[in-house]
């Protein structure tokens, strides 16, 4: 003699229960926006680890054209540099180093990405002249 455990066909047996569909569409719920939000801040630290580069890039090519311009002793210059879509804006300051006959030259390069503002500030030493 032969029993039936489960009188039921397999493919109703094979089915979700409507609380199991419920509980996954909480919990996609819950993960889609947390998932969403990490891609969109990596996204974001990508684009400024790529103008950081182009900033600094940027900064070292001016303190280069000040290394090899015979400037004032205390001089501040600044400019603007267009970098496909991004415009990068510089300041180049140069002032009197305490220590030694020296001039401390800094630059300073702003961009902005998606809204916010950062910059990267470069310095050297320069010989007095």
């Amino acid at each position: 003699m032969k029993f039936a455990i489960n009188k039921r066909p397999k493919a109703a047996r094979a089915a979700f229960t409507l609380m199991e569909v419920l509980a996954a569409l909480l919990f996609m719920a819950i993960v889609i926006p947390v998932a969403i939000e990490g891609i969109r801040i990596a996204s974001l630290a990508g684009e400024v680890g790529q103008r950081k580069k182009i900033a600094a890039r940027i900064g070292q090519s001016a303190l280069d054209e000040m290394r090899s311009n015979t400037q004032s002793q205390n001089a501040v210059s600044s400019g603007q540099v267009q970098d496909g879509t991004t415009t990068f804006q510089y300041t180049v300051r140069t002032e009197s180093w305490p220590e030694d006959a020296m001039r401390l030259a800094t630059v300073d390069v702003a961009f902005t990405v998606q809204g916010r503002k950062y910059d990267v500030l470069l310095s050297t030493l320069l010989a007095q002249q």
